[in-house]
């Protein structure tokens, strides 16, 4: 989540935060590791193997494996099956996703629909054309009632009044908290805005999270009060939300004033002139201006966000900001008191991509391929996404892409960046089948990639399903050999990627390395790791050093 889950809830909803840099990485094991538990190092019993298709009982156990993996995910059985190279194999389990599509469309369950036909088009099915709706009328359908993706002109803000008086305080009760033997009324008030004239707002997930967190197990009650009228409380109900870009869809029985339309905050540069709305500190209604100071801050672990100097403060979360045209560039989502000018907003390209799934309800699920990488450069030139760490028996790997080869195409789009890459990605949902194309030394190639769900610590996910040496590539940056066949613990550095924490901790290539031990969180979102080296860097001096990692981060795809 975010920059990194622990991180994220510190700095969200407390409303500040400090030295991001510093400790999400050297600082971690201090902040997290207290109630680690004991120092381990457990190995996969088995690591997989891509299966070679070509030996002939290794083909019918893989048709046997998808015939049932078909009964509960049919479009993860076509791709499978794609990977066979048998055209009838592929065009049976086609057929059978058609059949679903088919079946989608005559419910007007045009979300699945829409799943079923990117499948289908990536995996190269003809059959689609027969659909009676064209590719452009199912997803006129599919997006006709999200709101917030049209403008609704009768109601947009013609003054900044009338764009305060779109926003609204989010008011989450939660009854009555005992502290030193007293009570206190229990409360978070965030901020939201007014994006269709059924009454749906935006907000931020953060400010509504104990509504939906099946852990919380307190009281709690959802209202929101409009900046007209600061004294009433109107119930609202938790539409969908989205923890992983911390945006959220409420919707109220009420008729709003005025809504705002969504920009673009592409068309924002350095230095535009922008302003924040909210209920900072619990003061209806305040707007404040600044400008944007950068574009490209990477506090999420899919895309980047901009910082602004506009004032904010906590109660700011979920509120607009706007350009001077009195349009949503982006939701402000974080603010750090104690600095003033360093505050931070979702861009409103996020918000848009977000909505569809939003307005279906629930929760926001995102995609990944089991992958780790960075931006490759040439120069200062972008030309694709580097694949850095393939995890075994992820979808990367059994598409046969390996570490070293770079992305240049997902889904028929030019990717010049990871950014790219992840931009592409923020459109689909889960179980959908989408086509890439990538280089290896120079070679161009094709592969069908299906999405799946991305877990909520992809790094723990890469720990388990991998050897401890290979794991370390995408956790800390650091590719171990081992270096001694008496001792399991025993290793030598074989890779550092530049920019890593390993890079950033003083680690070398060809430094030995001993792994006393390896810690985890109690929710499995953080890694510790006690080392001892010869630190070449150090004049090679023996040194201990733990290090230590939050395991989601913006290189995960």
């Amino acid at each position: 989540m975010m920059l990194f889950k622990e991180l994220y809830g510190i700095a969200l909803v407390m409303g500040h935060f400090k030295n991001i840099r510093a400790l999400s990485f050297s600082a971690l094991s201090a902040v997290f590791f207290f109630c680690a538990g004991c120092s381990t190092i457990k190995q996969p019993s088995e690591v997989f193997v891509v299966p070679d298709y070509t030996e002939q009982d290794v083909l019918e156990h893989e048709k046997r494996r998808i015939a049932e993996l078909s009964e509960r995910n049919p479009v993860e059985a076509l791709w499978r099956a794609g990977l066979l190279g048998d055209e009838a194999v592929s065009a049976q389990y086609a057929e059978a996703v058609y059949a679903l599509l088919e079946k989608a469309v005559s419910e007007s369950d045009f979300a699945s629909a829409v799943r079923y036909y990117q499948s289908l088009e990536a995996a190269g099915f003809s059959g689609v054309k027969n659909l009676p709706l064209s590719k452009r009328q199912l997803f006129s359908e599919y997006l006709k009632n999200v709101p917030g993706l049209s403008v609704d002109e009768q109601l947009l803000p013609k003054t900044i009044t009338d764009c305060v008086n779109a926003t609204v305080t989010i008011w989450v009760d939660r009854g009555i908290r005992i502290q030193n033997g007293a009570g206190y009324a229990d409360r978070v008030i965030g901020s939201g805005f007014f994006i269709d004239r059924r009454g749906y707002i935006v907000t931020n997930h953060h400010v509504i999270s104990d509504l939906v967190d099946p852990k919380y197990e307190g009281y709690s009650r959802l209202f929101v009060k409009l900046a007209r009228d600061a004294e009433t409380r109107i119930p609202a109900k938790v539409v969908g939300y989205d923890a992983l870009i911390d945006l959220a869809l409420l919707k109220v029985e009420v008729d709003p004033p005025f809504v705002l339309a969504l920009g673009s905050s592409a068309e924002l540069a350095v230095g535009d002139k922008v302003s924040a709305i909210g209920t900072p500190l619990g003061l209806y209604g305040t707007i404040t201006s600044g400008i944007v100071s950068s574009v490209d801050r990477k506090l999420f672990t899919t895309g980047s966000v901009l910082q602004i100097d506009a004032a904010v403060n906590s109660g700011n979360s979920g509120g607009p900001c706007i350009d001077s045209r009195m349009r949503v560039q982006a939701v402000v989502f974080a603010g750090i008191l104690q600095y003033q000018g360093l505050n931070f907003a979702i861009p409103v390209e996020y918000l848009r991509q977000d909505l569809p799934y939003l307005y279906a309800g629930g929760r926001r699920s995102h995609v990944w391929i089991g992958a780790y990488g960075h931006t490759m450069k040439e120069g200062l030139k972008e030309v694709g996404l580097e694949v850095q760490y393939v995890m075994p028996g992820g979808v990367a790997c059994r598409a046969g892409i390996e570490a070293g080869d770079v992305l240049t195409f997902v889904d028929g789009r030019r990717v010049y960046s990871l950014e790219d890459v992840q931009d592409v990605f923020r459109n689909f949902a889960p179980e959908t089948i989408v086509s890439c194309s990538y280089t290896r030394e120079g070679e161009a190639r094709n592969a069908l990639l299906y999405l799946d769900e991305r877990p909520e610590q992809p790094g723990y996910e890469m720990y388990c399903s991998d050897l401890l040496s290979s794991s370390f590539i995408p956790i800390f940056g650091m590719g171990l050999a081992p270096a001694s066949t008496l001792s399991s613990r025993r290793y030598v550095i074989s890779k550092i990627i530049k920019g890593s924490i390993a890079d950033e901790s003083g680690f070398s290539e060809t430094d030995p390395v001993y792994v006393a031990g390896v810690d985890f969180n109690e929710d499995k979102s953080a890694i510790s790791a006690a080392l001892s080296t010869r630190n070449k860097k150090k004049g090679y001096l023996d040194i201990s050093i733990r290090i230590g990692s939050a395991l989601d981060g913006p290189y995960y795809f």
